[in-house]
């Protein structure tokens, strides 16, 4: 699934290529218990790939973190926290998984910029093998005229430009297969705007509609390439459109300023808000639960909301359930956790596991100090990401990490980090 970005409109395309310093990568950590058509390059001069000379055979799948910084990428082993490498990168960067378990795909302004993070597997008959290296910038990029969101399901990868409206997919096991970026398929919407495409299994497309001024729906397109897709389905009840996640079966949602649109089994339905004014922006969805975790803001000219209620769509009965946790969240707090939990970071520090078909909160897991979300929202602040059964938090205010046993609901451990971390994600290795 694609990075979570904030619900509202953003900001100048200036400002959201705004540089920063650069900084020297380095980390240090303490011990932590386990954790559960071809594409263009850029016109930078390619930075070398991970050397062979650091590769090393693994015994076992070598899961790692990822997290942005003022000035570069570093990288974490997910079961120690230990640093493992990392990158100098000005700028401020947002961090995609790329579908392959291996690579980040880096939205760097005007290009999807290939990060290998330095795990992996390769099948081998009925077994596989496991190699870790030295994480790197690969060189390969995918220009982009406004890098966004980034898409993984059923095995395809799909980058959407809010600048030109493009809209490229690839296999995702083939990135940089033999050293060079994967044959892509590319479609353009009638006209650009901050935007999100989904390609689903059988080959069918959501990309949504709107420009630069306004966004209104969604366009379900047939299978085939490039341009040659046709519309087959359109729902324009969906202003401020923006966002998208999955449900188990195969449901593809996105939000609104007034509720959230749902394509499932080739029909597309609104689920209203109960308020005029009642936004889903962010989501988080689960292969394992038919309910979509998402926000709920009400107050249209508020420059930075602060709510406390949560929204839980039912993607089967097309039903929407509204919970107050009693704290109030960023962009940055949704997760899911290995059976389909809804998990929410919340400003009072605590991390709220709430059952999604019932919405009562099950556990409230103290992991961080109290915090206030800033005005600006490239600003860090506490981040959320599940791998398998942990939970990991980032802490900006201390410069550290934490991983939180969603099984005991403890937490394992904690790391201290030498910059102060900003986005997160990671792979499976």
């Amino acid at each position: 699934m694609s990075s979570i970005t904030p619900s509202f409109d953003l900001p100048s395309r200036t400002t959201r290529r705004r540089l920063r310093a650069v900084a020297a990568v380095g980390l240090s950590a303490t011990l932590l218990g386990a954790c559960a058509a071809p594409g263009n390059q850029a016109g930078a001069a390619p930075e070398p790939s991970p050397s062979t000379a650091s590769t090393k055979e693994a015994p076992g799948p070598a899961p790692r973190l990822v997290y942005t910084h003022d000035g570069g990428v570093a990288v974490l082993d997910a079961r120690t926290l230990k640093p493992v490498g990392g990158v100098e990168l000005e700028g401020f960067n947002r961090l995609n998984p790329a579908g392959d378990g291996r690579h980040v795909l880096i939205s760097t302004g005007d290009a999807f910029r290939v990060f290998d993070s330095g795990a992996w597997s390769e099948a081998h008959g009925d077994h596989s093998h496991h190699y870790v290296s030295d994480p790197a910038l690969t060189g390969l990029s995918f220009d982009a005229d406004e890098a966004g969101h980034v898409v993984t399901h059923a095995g395809r990868t799909v980058l959407f430009s809010d600048g030109s409206g493009k809209v490229e997919s690839f296999a995702s096991a083939d990135l940089t297969k033999g050293g060079e970026l994967p044959a892509t398929d590319q479609y353009t919407t009638p006209e650009p705007h901050h935007g999100v495409a989904v390609e689903l299994e059988d080959g069918k497309m959501l990309v949504t509609l709107g420009n630069e001024e306004s966004r209104k729906g969604i366009a379900i397109l047939s299978a085939g390439k490039g341009q040659d897709r046709r519309e087959i389905a359109r729902n324009e009840d969906c202003p401020g459109v923006h966002g998208e996640a999955m449900a188990g079966g195969e449901a593809v949602t996105v939000g609104c300023t007034d509720g959230m649109l749902i394509y499932k089994d080739g029909v597309i339905t609104k689920v209203p808000s109960p308020d005029a004014y009642g936004r889903m922006g962010n989501q988080a969805g689960s292969e394992k639960s038919p309910v979509i975790l998402g926000d709920y803001k009400v107050d249209k000219g508020a420059k930075l909301e602060r709510p406390t209620r949560i929204s839980l769509v039912n993607t089967d009965s097309a039903s929407l359930r509204l919970v107050d946790i009693g704290t109030s969240y960023s962009f940055r707090s949704l997760g899911r956790g290995p059976a389909g939990e809804a998990l929410v970071l919340g400003t009072d520090g605590g991390l709220r596991v709430i059952n999604p078909l019932t919405g009562a909160v099950e556990k409230n897991i103290p992991v961080v100090a109290a915090w206030e979300e800033s005005e600006t929202w490239q600003d860090p602040r506490p981040a959320l990401f599940v791998q398998g059964s942990t939970a990991f938090v980032t802490e900006p205010a201390t410069r550290t990490i934490r991983a939180v046993n969603l099984s005991s609901g403890k937490v394992a451990g904690s790391a201290q980090l030498e910059h102060v971390p900003n986005e997160l994600t990671g792979v499976t290795g």
